[in-house]
């Protein structure tokens, strides 16, 4: 593994990486049940070369931004790279989004390129703004307006010029997947990256030979890190699937021998199941025999995994997942301790994790020695965290932290920076406890937010203009964590608060809600008598109203969809 404390930036550590380990396995990509491509790193080398050679073409340099909205493939990793080379500010885009919503972090990012996918560019309706744009995987001849056919950018040229760049300045601009009508983009710098990096290896090193399956978003902090850095800079491989059904996933598991995966709550969540129904399926005298084998595995591996041990006790749960799966990394949203505990008794390691995108990736981590499953674990190395205004019986407070990997604030937005750092502490607007061990417990969140166990940050304001016109005096959407703190998190949901409700309210809501992405849809109404609380420019008092809930409201007054 290439240590990060010797490089200044993050495009001097991938490139040396690409250097380093150019006679192994970079990238493998699999189209459905199909390997459609395969890059060594020296291969990959030249890819960049050409890349930062057509961006200095561009005038691409120090300071300009690219933008990179794109599914996950090789091309994105290998584009962010050349990105980086010639000292511009990567920013990436969730190609989950709606094209106006996309539109609009484009309009507020401004940058000087984009890098974009044919589906993503028509789903753009062929416009950007952007003073340059590629696309990739487009039809030969099919109609891109002024943008750039990416396979047709010239590959046999010199290397594009290097340009340094160091610790302090602009690595990043990375904008929340809850983001909607005034964006907020997180400037993070190359030191940001670099600790982040530094701290995570020195825990969960990957080496050559192993292999990481990218089905998070490149764009979401943790496989930016976990998916992209981490490998590159310890020579494992990389691999993608176009197609993430199910069955696809499960099919590059088994065919590729992944060791290393990070997934959302949600997928987590899906595989128990299978599982599960796997162990449903067998007879009683197969699911004593298996319950006996999980014993001796736990008693096992109390202090540590052990990865030999546990693939030859329970060798049909492991074969199930390609048979070389060392663990899983899980973050994005709330874990269930009892499915961490269920995994981690099956012998895949769970690694549990807390961070923001505002800290880069993540600022407490389980490292595994032993395994803990009520936690979040402990900060890493270089982290303090504190809970500010503790309640005097629980110890419960908000938890504000302090790291090198804390951002420089969000762009051009300084009063809402202001709101979240104070002399160099990132006040994170969720509640926890510390144990004596050092453990970070979550409890819930301060802030009108919610996280969906598939990672998305949903900001309830940028719902209820779907609610627009509908037969009520108001509406406001809450996450009920916020309304009810003692809510567990796995059971944390969106409702819309109406006052004066009219007839016809609950269908035609329902009916809107339909049209919804399903992880911004609401979970239940719930009725309310008074007028809201508002301020003078008749913005609602958001933390007031929702006091008022609290003290007359419960969640069995709810109206459940």
């Amino acid at each position: 593994m290439i240590h990060p404390d010797a490089y200044p930036s993050l495009g001097e550590l991938l490139y040396d990486s690409l250097l380093t380990y150019k006679s192994e396995t970079a990238f493998v990509e699999y189209n459905r049940k199909r390997e459609s491509g395969r890059l060594s790193y020296l291969e990959a080398k030249r890819e960049v070369d050409a890349l930062t050679r057509a961006m200095q073409e561009l005038g691409v340099g120090a300071g300009d931004r690219v933008a990179m909205l794109m599914s996950n493939q090789p091309t994105w990793l290998l584009s962010a790279t050349a990105t980086f080379l010639r000292g511009a500010v990567l920013v990436p885009i969730d190609y989950k989004l709606k094209g106006d919503e996309q539109r609009a972090l484009l309009a507020h990012a401004k940058p000087q390129l984009l890098i974009t996918e044919y589906g993503e560019w028509r789903k753009l309706g062929g416009e950007a703004d952007a003073q340059h744009v590629w696309v990739t995987d487009a039809p030969e001849g099919a109609e891109l307006g002024a943008a750039t056919r990416f396979e047709d950018l010239p590959r046999d040229v010199v290397a594009g010029e290097h340009v340094a760049r160091e610790r302090a300045d602009q690595a990043t601009l990375v904008y929340s997947s809850g983001t909607g009508g005034d964006p907020k983009g997180c400037v993070l710098t190359h030191a940001n990256y670099l600790e982040q990096f530094r701290m995570l290896s020195d825990i969960f090193p990957m080496d050559v030979g192993d292999r990481y399956f990218s089905i998070l978003p490149t764009n979401h902090a943790i496989d930016f890190m976990v998916g992209f850095v981490g490998p590159f800079a310890s020579g494992a491989t990389i691999v993608h699937q176009r197609a993430l059904r199910p069955e696809m996933v499960n099919y590059t598991l088994r065919k590729a021998g992944i060791t290393h995966m990070a997934v959302v709550p949600l997928l987590l969540e899906a595989f128990e199941r299978r599982i599960r129904e796997k162990q449903d399926e067998a007879g009683p005298l197969t699911k004593r025999l298996f319950d006996a084998l999980v014993g001796i595995n736990v008693r096992a591996t109390l202090d540590k995994p052990r990865h030999a041990l546990s693939r030859s006790l329970l060798k049909p749960v492991h074969d199930a997942f390609g048979g070389t799966l060392k663990m899983l990394f899980c973050g994005g949203a709330f874990v269930d301790p009892a499915r961490a505990r269920f995994f981690y008794d099956l012998g895949i390691p769970v690694v549990i994790g807390y961070g923001l995108t505002e800290a880069c990736t993540v600022l407490t981590v389980n490292d595994l020695a032993p395994f803990r499953a009520d936690s979040v674990g402990r900060p890493l190395d270089g982290v303090e965290l504190e809970i500010r205004s503790p309640d005097p019986e629980s110890g419960i407070g908000e938890v504000w932290a302090k790291s090198p990997t804390v951002f420089d604030g969000y762009l051009d937005d300084p009063e809402q920076t202001a709101e979240v750092l104070h002399d160099g502490w990132l006040k994170t607007g969720d509640l926890g406890w510390l144990d004596p061990s050092g453990h970070l417990h979550l409890v819930g969140r301060s802030k009108n937010m919610i996280v969906t166990p598939g990672g998305k940050n949903i900001y309830p304001e940028d719902i209820e203009g779907a609610f627009d016109g509908l037969p009520c005096d108001e509406l406001a959407v809450f996450a009920t964590g916020y309304v009810w703190p003692g809510v567990p998190l796995t059971d944390e949901g969106l409702i819309a608060v109406v006052q004066g409700a009219e007839r016809g309210l609950q269908s035609q809501l329902e009916q809107r809600n339909k049209r919804l992405p399903d992880f911004k849809r609401v979970t239940g109404i719930l009725r309310w008598d008074d007028e809201f609380p508002r301020t003078a420019s008749m913005k609602v008092k958001r933390a007031v109203l929702a006091g008022e809930l609290r003290e007359k409201a419960s969640l069995e007054s709810i109206i459940r969809l």
